[in-house]
């Protein structure tokens, strides 16, 4: 027996189990089902945002190394909230005294466990009454002082950069004003303590500052992590019922009888419970991008839903019984739905060879969901429409409409024929434009830009009116972190470039081990000469070094005895001038860029203002490449850019993975079970010029790759495949019993083209309805994923007609090329 053949007698038996035993495939997805539901109380909320696709990167362990070793007012282990105050002038002695008062109300209450506090009213007072410690004594310090003590304290402060950083960029000593200010307050409990406690720890005092003059806002990470939960449940809450609306709606337009859009919904149910059971069985965390799955598999389902019911009723129109009306349907169909399920794996699980774990999450889990979907709309449906159809017969129940869309001589089966009609005068001449538009296009969107950015994940600023009419419980919550994350950036913001960190591990007390961390300055890659002469702006325990033996005499004779060659930078004895660094009034600066062990420094590089992240980065690797030790570069502007560039290698990897498999799965399918191997390549050609139609159309509007969009390309391949490969086995259906591949084609638009163009309605605006999301990650996938169909579908009617009359041609040139050698 040929491999076609087993393929055949597989797929027939697993017809007939369907037909001929109904009622047992039933119970059968009935106590799965049952299983999935034990799995839904192990769901994993992950609300993490930008640190999820951090996780495991070495540039960002070399970052946590760094704020773990190196200088950090607080206690490393401890939480910190920001109290992030903006008004006309920070600085009078009305408004430090206010906000003496409001750490002062804070300590108070003892469940907030503050422990201290850092920021201009604390650092003025202290200078003020170095005996001062505590909010109650800050407050008393600033209201005995005199206006003109504050402002000559302010200025005697202009070289401290632990109170000049609390300030605004538009701090100005000598008129002794800021419009903004930052005091970063420490609590007495672990960094991993609950989220939900540190959220209600960091809402009491909001409480609080909301009591007193001005604009305050507490902002910690408990703040970020809940807003970012519940902007995901708000997404939920108002995409969802939209979602199940639409696809409710298409339907009853699709079924067009009440009973066959219960078992819809039904099955729709059924995958959503499978799905995310498999998540919980499978402890992969439920986050924002997770929320697009759902809604693709539910645009999938009913797209699947739409065929078998449409085909059925195509072959009860024909004059068969239901019985042999869903054995021949299901004949056709069976096959067509394990190619688009193993293609759509192969477009969606493309994702799992990403190396940023959100991403390949979601290859997993849209994955396994869309096999779920083929079991249930293949396997479960038609079963539960046999039953169904039974069970009406014998009651009595008439049926309301079970006309198949699109009926042959309608408007629509002609207007989808036409292409098809146009297609058979010159379909050279349209692969060839059709080949050259998409390669433009294609070219244009090869320069779409990629990003990392907190905005993505995070509910906009002003969120539409449209979603703040919606009645309770849809209405989506209050939202206040982007707007405070614009004041940090508009207020504290500054005109120098970005700053690179170098962490560098090593023997430090060995003789020169300063000199080699001093001699990559001299010539530092481009983004890093913005010094007078060239040379590197860099902060590390040199300059410490340096800076505190300008200030003691006996240090910078120390300093000078081990000094070889006069350049300031001592070559020997390193260990006992750390010893004396450590002891000296310089120890917390030297804390900053020196471990205790002496064996890990940090160096901080100031980038031009002029490059960009991803110019700095990459020199920042390049200056580490320079050092003698091991050093790697670090720093958020490592780290983004770092993950932006595997965002962009997970969107080209993920597309071509999926096209190659998707091509040589097609390629080895029509030619075992058909003979016809080449009908795979011309499959793949429509997708292709869809996939290059988005590609431009994300560059003209401007929507980035980002952690979310970046997998469009791959899962693109998986939903669009599906109108192709639709639109080809019909084909090859109608081709095998016609006499030509143009009559044979315009069958299949008028017949299967009605299905597709109502599986497109569905998942076009089932999957768009994303865009009403809180959150633009997924706003424009919504957006995207939508125009993934449209395309798809178009170039399913418009690019595959001619594709496969050129098919015809050379199939044809094959056949007589084989007869004259058998002659």
């Amino acid at each position: 027996m040929s491999l076609a053949e087993r393929v055949e007698t597989a797929v027939e038996r697993l017809n007939n189990t369907i037909v001929d035993r109904p009622r047992a495939v039933i119970i059968v997805f009935l106590l799965l089902t049952g299983v999935f539901v034990g799995g839904l109380g192990s769901i994993q909320v992950d609300a993490g945002g930008l640190d999820a696709f951090t996780e495991g990167l070495p540039e960002q362990e070399a970052l946590d190394d760094v704020n773990e070793n190196f200088g950090d007012p607080f206690q490393p282990d401890t939480e910190t909230t920001q109290l992030i105050r903006t008004d006309s002038n920070v600085l009078t002695k009305e408004a430090l005294v206010r906000e003496a008062l409001v750490l002062e109300r804070i300590a108070e209450h003892g469940d907030l466990r503050m422990e201290g506090a850092s920021g201009p009213a604390p650092l003025i007072a202290q200078q003020l009454n170095p005996s001062a410690t505590a909010p109650e004594e800050y407050r008393r310090t600033l209201e005995r002082a005199s206006r003109s003590e504050i402002r000559q304290t302010v200025r005697e402060l202009e070289g401290n950069s632990q109170f000049t950083g609390s300030l605004s960029d538009s701090f100005n000593p000598t008129s002794v004003s800021a419009s903004a200010s930052i005091t970063t307050i420490s609590h007495g409990f672990p960094a991993n303590v609950d989220n939900d406690d540190l959220t209600a720890i960091q809402t009491d005092i909001q409480e609080i500052a909301n009591d007193m003059p001005g604009d305050i806002r507490a902002f910690g990470s408990g703040n970020t992590r809940a807003e970012i939960s519940q902007s995901m449940t708000d997404s939920l809450l108002i995409v969802m019922p939209l979602v199940v609306l639409l696809l409710l709606f298409f339907l009853v337009v699709a079924y067009r009888d009440p009973i066959d859009v219960v078992l819809g919904l039904v099955a729709l149910v059924m995958t959503i419970v499978w799905t995310f059971g498999f998540l919980g069985y499978a402890r992969i965390p439920f986050s924002q991008q997770m929320i697009s799955v759902p809604v693709l598999l539910l645009a999938v389902g009913v797209d699947f839903g739409i065929h078998i019911v449409n085909r059925y009723r195509e072959e009860t129109e024909r004059g068969f019984e239901p019985i042999e009306a869903m054995r021949e349907a299901n004949t056709q169909l069976m096959v067509a739905f394990i190619i688009v399920t193993v293609t759509a794996v192969f477009g969606f699980g493309a994702n799992v060879i990403s190396d940023l774990p959100p991403i390949r999450n979601l290859g997993i889990a849209s994955a396994v969901g869309i096999i779920f979907t083929f079991l249930i709309f293949g396997l479960f449906l038609p079963a539960a429409k046999l039953v169904s159809d039974d069970i009406r017969t014998r009651l009595g129940i008439p049926e309301f409409n079970s006309t198949p869309i699109a009926s042959e001589g309608s408007f629509l089966s002609r207007l989808l024929a036409f292409p098809a009609q146009v297609s058979q005068y010159a379909p050279t001449v349209i692969v060839f434009g059709l080949v050259l538009s998409g390669g433009v296009v294609g070219v244009y969107g090869a320069g779409v830009d990629t990003s990392f950015e907190n905005e993505d994940f995070l509910p906009p600023e002003e969120i539409p009116a449209y979603l703040t009419e919606l009645p309770e419980p849809f209405s989506p919550s209050e939202y206040t972190i982007t707007s405070t994350l614009n004041v940090l950036d508009n207020k504290f913001g500054n005109s120098q470039g970005d700053t690179v960190k170098l962490y560098v591990q090593g023997n430090f007390k060995e003789d020169h081990a300063l000199e080699a961390l001093a001699v990559p300055n001299e010539d530092p890659p481009e983004s890093f000469a913005v010094g007078p002469s060239g040379q590197a702006e860099v902060q590390s325990i040199v300059t410490v070094i340096e800076s505190h033996a300008n200030q003691d005499d006996e240090f910078a004779a120390l300093v000078a005895r081990n000094d070889l060659n006069d350049n300031g930078i001592p070559d020997r004895n390193l260990g006992r001038i750390y010893d004396e660094l450590f002891a000296s009034s310089a120890s917390a600066q030297a804390e900053q860029y020196l471990t205790e062990d002496y064996q890990s420094v940090q160096l901080e590089y100031q980038a031009d203002a002029d490059v960009s992240q991803t110019e700095a980065a990459a020199d920042g690797a390049e200056l580490a490449e320079q050092f003698r030790s091991e050093a790697m570069a670090t720093g958020s502007v490592v780290v983004t850019t770092t993950v932006m560039d595997r965002i962009f290698q997970s969107a080209v990897q993920g597309l071509v993975i999926a096209v190659v498999l998707t091509a040589v799965f097609l390629v080895i399918i029509y030619g075992i079970l058909e003979r016809k191997p080449l009908l795979g390549i011309v499959n793949v050609f429509p997708i292709l010029i869809a996939i290059a139609f988005l590609l431009g159309t994300m560059r003209y509007m401007a929507i980035t790759l980002n952690a979310l969009t970046a997998t469009i390309l791959s899962i693109s391949v998986g939903v669009g495949i599906a109108y192709s490969v639709h639109t080809t086995h019909r084909f090859i259906d109608e081709y095998d019993a016609t006499t030509g591949a143009h009559e044979a084609m315009m069958t299949t638009l008028t017949g299967t083209g009605g299905a597709l163009f109502g599986s497109m309605l569905t998942t076009a605006l089932g999957t768009g309805a994303l865009a009403l999301a809180i959150t633009p990650i997924l706003g424009n996938f919504g957006v995207l994923i939508a125009m993934s169909v449209t395309y798809s579908f178009l170039m399913a009617i418009i690019a595959l007609p001619p594709a496969v009359l050129l098919w015809e041609r050379v199939h044809q040139w094959d056949l007589l090329a084989h007869l004259r050698s058998a002659q």
